[in-house]
This record gives C-alpha cells, sequence and structure tokens, in this order.
C-alpha cells in the first residue's frame, strides 16, 4: 500500500473498480496520487499536485500524475475546471456538494460560495423555458477584497 494520506474505503473502492473495468491495474502510484489529490485542500494544477506528492515520493512523474487525474474525474471522484489562466484545476469531489466560484483576477485566491437562491432561480430560469438542465457552473470573476484594494489605489476613478 502506497504511504500518503487516508481517504474513504469507499472512495478507494470506486476507483479500484473503475481502474479495474478499464483494464488497469491500481499501482502503488496511483493510489498515493489519489490520495493526495482526494485530501488535497483547494484547486490544484497538475504542478502543485506533482509537489505535493514529491513529499512522499520523488519518482512519481507527470504523465502518471496527468493520466491517473484523468482517471479520478472519469469516475466522479475529482472535478476539473479552468479559472481562465490558462491552467485547469483539480479539486477532490469527495463529501462535496454542488459550489460556485469567485474567480480574482488579481492574485491566485478563488473563493467557494453555495448559495440556494441562486440556485433556485437557475430552476425557475429552465422551467420557464421548458429546459432540462444537467447541471451548471457559476463563476464569477472579478478582485477580492485585498487586490480591490490595490486596484483603487493604482485606478483613478473615473467621473
Amino acid at each position: 500500500m502506497a504511504r500518503g494520506p487516508t481517504i474513504p474505503d469507499k472512495s478507494l473502492a470506486l476507483l479500484q473498480e473503475y481502474i479495474a473495468k478499464k483494464g488497469l491495474r491500481m499501482t502503488r502510484q496511483r493510489l498515493l496520487i489519489a490520495k493526495v489529490m482526494l485530501t488535497a485542500e483547494g484547486h490544484l494544477t497538475i504542478d502543485e499536485l506533482h509537489q505535493l506528492i514529491r513529499e512522499y515520493d520523488e519518482g512519481v512523474g507527470y504523465a502518471t500524475i496527468y493520466r491517473t487525474v484523468k482517471l479520478l474525474t472519469e469516475c466522479g471522484l475529482v472535478h476539473g475546471a479552468q479559472f481562465g489562466d490558462g491552467a485547469t484545476r483539480f479539486e477532490s469531489a469527495l463529501g462535496r456538494d454542488h459550489h460556485d466560484h469567485l474567480i480574482c483576477t488579481g492574485c491566485p485566491k478563488i473563493i467557494e460560495f453555495e448559495n440556494e437562491q441562486i440556485e433556485l432561480l437557475q430552476q425557475q430560469v429552465c422551467d420557464e423555458h421548458q429546459f432540462t438542465m444537467v447541471h451548471h457552473k457559476m463563476e464569477i470573476y472579478g478582485l477580492c477584497a485585498a487586490c480591490s484594494g490595490k486596484e483603487a489605489a493604482v485606478i483613478p476613478s473615473v467621473p
């Protein structure tokens, strides 16, 4: 068994079943990558994930990480998203309800939020248009509080 953080047996079983269906084996490296990715906080790029994995095993390469994250995404244990900076970021889906994102364009900050009123309005719009929603995502781009202060000091006000 690979060293690393602990993940729930149910998640491990789901991943093992999915990998077996694909005709692949659960290798020590795949298990380590899964453990690290599924217990990591935030939205990680492959580079950031690679740095975390190197703490346990310096021999795990980028190709193995890419392939394993793809498997984790396909079986629903990880979600990937692009937030306008050209990088795909991944987050664990374990124990996570649907949420949306505020993305700061001035720094790397990504704020997750849930708002039931927004969810209800989205469903209302779908109902009004006789549209069946399968899934959705909301991303709002702007400046976080720290960057708003910086921008206000740099950009003169417009009359």
